[in-house]
């Protein structure tokens, strides 16, 4: 049996609540919050408030949320509103709650959000038992989701962290693949031993080999001593390939090598060496579209794909941008020597509309800027690039221009669009015009038309993240 609180001073909306709800719900009211409540009263599924409650004594919306939550820990909390106060709702919402209802509550928006909190409930008690059997304390601020698509990430984790199989962990730039990598050695049988990362995009194509597999005096102009590669200094341990789809024809039939026989040699050796690694390697490129134009091998990618995760885009995973924002929050109070202690609800709303094509890595930078330019405890808009708040909210919230012919202001808005869509879409492709117009479905030549007209260079795109 589920336990559930009402907090309303209208005796009507917890009667209604009542008798709308299934018997089966064990229903408690009061007409005000109090931080003298009971302690068994304390230990609620679901929390129904009124706003006018939640916002009584004109604190915060995020602060309000907090304070409620530091009573009722385990609560999902719903907030109720008249149609004049759904603005209130939604930020009560966009701050962390649950959900709202407008009154008069209907019994099917009422069954359908208490259906979600309990399919939720249940997503976050398989992870609560996930973090008490396996997650070490130090992964707990990482594996803590809102989010489905993170969830199963989490669960392949537990899954494959305690073999020695090959990872190929897949996602867009910024989603935090190299973190992701550390998790699943942390959480393996080599975890007292080296974990290696090597970012094979960053490295010169002429040194690629010597940095992985090491080199012997002589073997070239420069070597004037023997080197041991990442995978000998990886021995026993993981070796973290970042950004493989990168590597050499030359570098893959080595590394074809090692996966199969377990043994290397050294650049201008001649010696077997035998090497004990666990290989986590990443990419954010269409590897399959790799091998069908012939520039990764595929019978390495298969032995690369052998357990693949897919680590879900920062847009995928909406529930988690207020956690996110608050856990960077804190990282940066700690390093910045600030005392921030929320965010804007205006500001999650445009996050929640943003397309974050830094993903998670983006965010955090906005964050780190934000907490150095603001001068208050609340994250304020005024405090996050303009970009970001001005192209997301003048649409919706900003007056039309009446002032100027349809025709002029419609084009307005269509330059801004094209502008964030093409920055986007070239970010997300790294500058190559090719991807970019692909994806766009326009030519190559339409593309550098479009960047010409809004100022936007390739230049700018290439390695940006």
């Amino acid at each position: 049996m589920r336990k559930m609180l009402v907090i309303t001073r209208d005796g009507n909306h917890s009667k209604r609540i009542g008798d709308l709800l299934d018997r089966n719900e064990e229903i408690s009211a009061r007409t005000t919050f109090e931080s003298s409540i009971p302690e068994n009263d304390r230990e609620v599924d679901t929390l129904f408030v009124d706003v006018e409650s939640l916002l009584s004594n004109n604190t915060p919306v995020n602060m309000a949320l907090k304070e409620m939550w530091s009573h009722f820990p385990s609560a999902a909390i719903i907030v109720m509103a008249d149609e004049e106060h759904t603005t209130d709702a939604v930020d009560a919402v966009n701050a962390g709650a649950f959900g709202y209802l407008t009154h008069p509550i209907q019994k099917e928006e009422l069954d359908l959000i208490v259906d979600r909190v309990r399919k939720s409930n249940v997503l976050h008690s398989e992870l609560n038992y996930l973090r008490d059997q396996f997650w070490d304390e130090d992964s707990l601020k990482y594996v803590d989701t809102r989010s489905k698509a993170m969830h199963d990430a989490f669960a392949k984790i537990r899954q494959v962290a305690s073999t020695r199989t090959t990872v190929l962990l897949t996602g867009e730039t910024g989603t935090g693949k190299s973190l992701i990598a550390k998790l699943i050695h942390a959480h393996s049988n080599r975890r007292n031993k080296p974990f290696i990362s090597v970012h094979c995009g960053a490295i010169p194509d002429t040194l690629v080999e010597s940095e992985l597999f090491g080199h012997e005096k002589g073997s070239f102009t420069g070597a004037i001593r023997r080197k041991l590669g990442k995978f000998e200094l990886a021995h026993g341990g993981t070796i973290f390939l970042d950004e493989i789809g990168t590597v050499s024809q030359s570098v893959q039939v080595k590394l074809l090598n090692i996966i199969q026989e377990r043994i290397l040699q050294r650049v201008g050796g001649e010696n077997d060496i035998p090497v004990d690694v666990r290989i986590i390697a990443a990419t954010n490129e269409d590897m399959g579209q790799l091998c069908e134009e012939g520039k990764f091998r595929r019978d390495l990618f298969y032995r690369l794909n052998v357990f693949p995760i897919r680590i879900p885009a920062l847009r995928e995973r909406q529930e988690d941008l207020p956690r996110l924002s608050e856990e960077f929050i804190r990282q940066f109070n700690g390093q910045l020597n600030t005392e921030i202690k929320g965010i804007h609800p205006h500001v999650l709303n445009i996050f929640k509309g943003y397309d974050w094509p830094g993903n998670v890595r983006e965010l955090e930078n906005v964050i780190e800027r934000a907490c150095i330019l603001e001068t208050g405890e609340v994250l304020q808009p005024d405090s996050f690039p303009p970009d970001l708040i001005d192209t997301q909210g003048e649409v919706v919230t900003a007056p039309v221009k009446t002032d100027l012919p349809l025709k002029e202001a419609r084009q307005i808005t269509i330059d801004k669009f094209e502008k964030q869509y093409l920055s986007s879409l070239l970010d997300q492709c790294q500058g190559i015009i090719k991807n970019a117009a692909q994806k766009a479905g326009i030519t190559t030549r339409q593309l550098n038309k479009l960047m010409n007209r809004h100022q936007l260079h390739r230049s700018d795109f290439i390695n940006k993240n």
